[in-house]
């Protein structure tokens, strides 16, 4: 496996996250619980993914800086913000 494929994403669990807000609102509109139940889990996943994501690496070794900070500020994650400002300063 490579060590993308070993690690969390903040990217992916962003994107998992987004996905599951679209299915959850697709459940909403047409009344099915089976897209507001799966759209929740995908949620969960998104969020799971996005804490372990900062748990377990070091900004300032692996963080995106200025496009990190950037990316958290446009889709309103202030992990992400944070995380690409610490890696930038370094």
């Amino acid at each position: 496996m490579s060590n993308a494929e070993n690690h969390p994403s903040l990217v992916g669990g962003h994107g998992q996250y987004i996905k599951g807000q679209a299915e959850a609102t697709i459940g909403s509109v047409t009344g099915s619980q089976d897209w507001k139940s799966s759209g929740e889990q995908d949620k969960q996943a998104g969020i799971d993914a996005m804490k372990a994501a900062s748990a377990n690496r070091d900004p300032q070794q692996s963080g995106l800086g200025k496009a990190e900070e950037l990316a958290g500020k446009a889709v309103g994650c202030e992990g992400m913000e944070k995380e690409g400002e610490a890696s930038k300063t370094s």
